[in-house]
């Protein structure tokens, strides 16, 4: 029985070895708070990252609280060694359980790092000051400040001898800055005549004049660069 006692107490400590010790736990626990911190600081600037920042934030604790019970479990494991030579399977059994607790708390850790990695991928996605983006419901759109005063120049010679009328829509390239970069036509007026062709051209030119508000963020912080449709009517 001696030997068998001599052989757990020295096997013991070699398998007890192998689990993190509470200066690594602490340093894993460090880390992966110095890596939330820096996180958070960037995703300062949206509610919805926020959120999320927070509830990585409460898993991280959670995985905290995990790693100190694993810590305060290999504590009294190594208590009962001293106190109890003799209970060599329930020492055995407490060992183990004290290593998949500490195996679960590194699998927690290893997630929520991750999670802090997704997040910081999103926080590099939002768009900044002048980047070309897709109008949506999360930002405001351009507003010309000069429509009504950018009339479309027509050759008298065969336009007014017919009088189309209809509505020409011109794209355009608006910059941070509120200018026009681009246009082109993207509806013009019906048919293929030489005055529908001179109707498109002409206020495609007349969009090219035009004069905005560029188009921001919601909160009006971060003004962007957008495509954005333009009408005309012709009368």
């Amino acid at each position: 029985m001696r030997i068998i006692l001599t052989l757990l107490l020295i096997a013991l400590p070699l398998a007890a070895a192998k689990k993190p010790t509470s200066a690594q736990l602490q340093a894993q626990v460090k880390r992966l708070t110095e890596e939330r911190d820096d996180l958070k600081q960037r995703l300062a600037a949206t509610e919805d990252l926020q959120k999320e920042v927070a509830s990585a934030k409460k898993t991280r604790d959670q995985a905290k609280t995990e790693m100190e019970a694993a810590r305060r479990e290999a504590d009294q494991l190594r208590a009962s060694l001293k106190e109890n030579q003799g209970g060599s399977d329930a020492i055995l059994k407490e060992l183990q359980d004290a290593k998949q607790a500490a195996a679960e708390a590194s699998t927690e850790a290893r997630r929520l790092k991750a999670e802090n990695e997704e997040l910081q991928n999103k926080a590099a996605a939002i768009p900044g000051e002048g980047d070309l983006v897709q109008l949506s419901e999360d930002l405001q759109p351009a507003r010309s400040i000069n429509l009504n005063r950018a009339t479309p120049r027509l050759k008298a010679s065969r336009f007014f001898a017919g009088r189309p009328k209809g509505v020409v829509v011109v794209h355009v390239l608006i910059s941070e800055k509120g200018d026009v970069l681009a246009a082109r036509l993207i509806q013009g007026l019906p048919g293929d005549t030489p005055d529908a062709k001179e109707a498109g051209e002409a206020c495609v030119e007349a969009a090219k004049h035009l004069v905005f508000d560029p188009a921001t963020s919601k909160d009006g912080k971060t003004r962007f660069k957008v495509w954005q449709g333009v009408g005309f009517y012709l009368d």
